[in-house]
């Protein structure tokens, strides 16, 4: 799996819409809120022009790309944090994902019932914004009262980690999301309580299919700026009608719509950026794609493959895809001397394509 990215938002705000679109799981969708009660889940092959151009290359068939869950879960209302609404539920499906989708409405057609009763996507990312920093709040008070004990006794290690949930507390209580808190490297092994607030998170502004609510997803943009957040721009439905096409029939659409890229091709490349992700390849016998952080050595992202490689790991033969697109074959680059030989501490580049050597 590369990743995971839970969407979330208000009720009736597009989510299942932009959901069906993204994954084609074709979810439950009506007018009317907590349509979606359990979450619809997804595994979605990530868009990838490179992988099927080392395809033709290396003449592999059948290359098989990164993938990304998406989850769509119920739509928060205002005191989720207290369980209102599936306030308890919603929270708890996305304490563990990657990376946060808040989807915004900033169309305005009647026809589509709003839970607020009018189009205000500032007001509507607050409301959100504020259940999920109630929610930290709690999880870190509960947190605290464990520990205060053994950190007033002297216990150094409960001190810093009481500490550190004070501090955490205090940056909720201005409002703050605690993405936006610097926490040193010490700390942040410290500080795993399955808080959602300091996941990255992109704003997807959900606009109407001719244009409806570009002003108010322009002023969205500037607030996600101000939140340490990403911020996108699509229309669930022209992506609905995009997901029933065929490849080639896709890229027409979208060239006659002047769009550059479809939404969902915007989400993952937008995910890829906030978690600061690369994608590398292995080609020994079928071509994958792999998603590992940035920063990554060979021998922990030998372990994404099997564990095996990972605790076996010899060495690592390596090449990047720009050689291999220049030159034209992987015997062009051996015969260059492109090809290197790389140890367990060799920090994999976006684009390496590797084959790892290893003994069990």
């Amino acid at each position: 799996m590369g990743f995971s990215c839970g969407i979330i938002g208000l009720p009736n705000v597009g989510k299942s819409t932009i959901f069906n679109a993204l994954s084609g799981a074709h979810a439950a969708m009506a007018n009317y809120p907590f349509c979606t009660i359990e979450p619809n889940k997804a595994v979605v092959p990530v868009p990838d022009e490179r992988l099927f151009k080392i395809a033709e290359l290396l003449k592999k068939d059948r290359p098989i790309p990164t993938r990304i869950e998406f989850i769509d879960v119920a739509g928060l209302v205002k005191g989720a944090s207290k369980g209102e609404g599936l306030g308890n539920k919603f929270l708890g499906n996305i304490r563990n994902v990657d990376a946060v989708a808040h989807v915004l409405r900033c169309f305005h057609h009647g026809d589509v019932v709003h839970v607020a009763g009018d189009i205000d996507p500032i007001r509507d990312a607050e409301i959100v914004n504020t259940e999920l920093m109630l929610a930290d709040l709690e999880v870190l008070s509960r947190a605290r009262e464990k520990i205060i004990k053994l950190a007033n006794s002297g216990d150094k290690a409960a001190r810093a980690r009481c500490e550190l949930i004070e501090r955490m507390m205090a940056h909720l209580n201005e409002g703050k999301m605690l993405r936006s808190m610097h926490i040193s490297e010490e700390e942040a092994g410290v500080g795993e309580f399955g808080l959602i607030t300091n996941k990255p998170m992109m704003y997807c502004a959900n606009i109407g299919e001719d244009g409806d609510g570009t002003d108010e997803a322009a002023v969205l943009a500037d607030f996600a700026k101000k939140d340490g957040a990403a911020c996108i721009m699509l229309s669930g439905k022209i992506e609905e009608e995009i997901s029933e096409l065929s490849p080639d029939e896709k890229k027409e659409f979208l060239v006659s719509m002047g769009i550059e890229e479809s939404g969902l091709d915007k989400m993952i490349t937008t995910a890829y950026s906030l978690l600061d992700l690369i994608t590398y390849y292995t080609a020994a016998t079928e071509l994958q794609a792999w998603t590992v952080k940035r920063g990554t050595v060979a021998q922990k992202a030998a372990g994404k493959i099997h564990t095996d490689f990972e605790k076996g790991f010899i060495r690592a033969e390596v090449y990047n895809y720009a050689d291999l697109v220049s030159i034209g074959s992987e015997h062009g680059i051996r015969e260059k001397g492109l090809l290197k030989i790389e140890g367990r501490e060799y920090v994999l580049k976006d684009g390496d394509i590797v084959h790892y050597l290893f003994n069990v």
